[in-house]
């Protein structure tokens, strides 16, 4: 099948480049390495990498005319500065509306979104189910939820995916990679007093593999575990799996821009598709201090402000 994935150098983009390019796949992925790392995309047979911003109809026009593919993946977001609405908007909407195009124009068979849980806002339910309304906050969220109404609004069949905590090799937003950093280098941390719904990379490319099928359904659905984690919870693995021991650590207070619990209700998934998550939460965190352990972290980003007392 010939895939293109936007975003491909990023945390999920290249994990599922890793499991498809040897099935025989190929792949063609658009990158301005904003937040991807060019050296997990390198040159290899099946593999074709354009650098360049999705909010150039120009060049998404050029790299969907070569390959002319039958999957888009879309996984290209902007999020490393929340202070920074007019990237937010020109990548998560402008962006998005210029692949929505090209991919009606050029006849794509499927067409897969990412999207942020935080389209939901504060929710009103919990576990949130996909029929929630969405009510998106931040400049993320909110930007993301207009680009998602541009992939739906697109005529090209639409999975559109409202994606729990993902975790899994090349991570490096999020409070494991946070804790694990700065643990290492003995520095202080800080717990926010939220929680949040995580889910490891083997079960998400689990779903991705049903989810490309030409005859699977197509919509919008939750891909979560449906538990509610607190970032506490996940300091004390760090540090037990550091053999730090428990730790006093302060607990903030949830930010303006943060939602204090998530957790996606997956069962229309589940109906669905058959899937369901298989491993846990505490494997999941373990999992992936393993993968540091032995090819460390780059850079780590957050799509939060953090607690002023804290900078």
């Amino acid at each position: 099948m010939r895939i293109l994935i936007t975003g491909g150098a990023g945390c999920l983009g290249s994990n599922l480049i890793e499991h498809w390019l040897p099935q025989g796949h190929e792949i063609f992925v658009i990158d301005n390495f904003a937040t991807g790392k060019r050296e997990v995309v390198p040159e290899v047979p099946g593999l074709t990498v354009q650098e360049g911003d999705i909010a150039d109809p120009a060049l998404v026009e050029a790299c969907f005319a070569q390959l002319k593919p039958e999957l888009v993946v879309h996984s290209a977001a902007a999020y490393k500065d929340p202070d920074d609405w007019v990237e937010d908007a020109r990548t998560n909407v402008i962006g998005s509306a210029y692949i929505a195009k090209a991919a009606k124009t050029h006849g794509v068979k499927r067409l897969i979104n990412f999207q942020t849980a935080l389209n939901y806002g504060l929710p009103t339910q919990l576990p949130i189910p996909v029929s929630h309304p969405s009510a998106p906050f931040t400049s993320y969220g909110i930007s993301k939820t207009a680009g998602e109404q541009y992939m739906l609004l697109s005529g090209v069949p639409t999975l559109s995916l409202r994606l729990a905590n993902v975790t899994g090799p090349r991570l490096a937003i999020g409070p494991i990679p946070t804790f694990y950093k700065r643990l290492k280098a003995g520095q202080g941390c800080f717990c926010s007093d939220t929680a949040r719904d995580f889910l490891d990379m083997s079960d998400f490319i689990a779903f991705m593999d049903l989810a490309i099928k030409e005859d699977a359904p197509t919509g919008v659905f939750n891909i979560s575990s449906g538990e509610a984690h607190t970032i506490k919870e996940i300091f004390d693995i760090v540090t037990d799996y550091l053999g730090l021991g428990r730790q006093e650590v302060p607990i903030t207070p949830p930010a303006a821009d943060d939602v204090p619990i998530v957790a996606l209700d997956a069962s229309e998934t589940l109906k669905a598709f058959g899937w369901k998550p298989k491993v846990s939460f505490s494997d999941t965190v373990k999992r992936q201090m393993a993968w540091y352990d032995k090819y460390g972290i780059t850079d780590v980003y957050s799509h939060l402000k953090a607690p002023s007392a804290n900078k």
